[in-house]
């Protein structure tokens, strides 16, 4: 599966006429972000139209692919549109199947506990949170994952004021996409999604 999956970087490039009018509402609603932050990722790593050959990969699933840094927004017929992302660093990075329970544009942002203590002097200075914005690192969307007990696991998949992370393994566990990446990925995912996210090392 996993050399069915990389051989789908020759479908056709996901280029719509869709894309292109949402980019430019994007860019127009928050200019100075899409800007400011807009660098030039691996042609890999632009959203494309993949044919991943999952019909077990539900419509309106999200799947992240760790080892790969792909995540795959699924449509009909096993089809997916693909982003990359960046990941949880070693030790932080958490698998799971998780359920989109909440959304958030321009989101608030609040290091956790454990993030605090474990970096005092990065994320000290705002344990009172930061308002969303071009220097929030959620970036311009946020989507929540709680597990099934229906409790918020503090893992998101944002956006990012750091685009240069995508295709690496350096976040505090969550998976981030660049700005203009999410928040076409947000328009797309629906409450109550399921999200998966595969053990590094897993034969996928």
């Amino acid at each position: 599966m996993k050399n069915h999956l990389q051989g789908s970087r020759n479908a056709a490039p996901w280029v719509s006429r869709r894309a292109v009018l949402g980019g430019l509402c994007a860019a127009s609603a928050f200019p100075s972000v899409s800007l400011a932050h807009r660098i030039a990722l691996p042609e890999k790593f632009s959203p494309q139209l993949v044919n991943t050959g999952r019909r077990d990969w539900v419509p309106g699933s999200v799947h992240v692919v760790p080892d790969d840094f792909y995540l795959y927004f699924m449509l009909k017929g096993g089809m997916a549109i693909r982003y990359g992302v960046g990941v949880g660093r070693k030790g932080l990075y958490e698998a799971g199947v998780f359920t989109v329970a909440r959304k958030a544009k321009w989101p608030w942002w609040r290091p956790t506990d454990a993030m605090i203590k474990r970096e005092p002097h990065k994320y000290a200075r705002y344990k009172n949170g930061l308002k969303g914005g071009p220097n929030n690192p959620l970036g311009a969307r946020a989507l929540y994952l709680y597990n099934d007990s229906g409790h918020d696991t503090y893992l998101r998949i944002h956006g990012t004021n750091e685009p240069q992370t995508i295709g690496s393994a350096v976040s505090n566990g969550c998976a981030r996409l660049t700005n203009e990446h999410v928040s076409d990925l947000y328009d797309r995912v629906a409450i109550g999604a399921r999200v998966h996210l595969y053990p590094k090392g897993a034969s996928v």
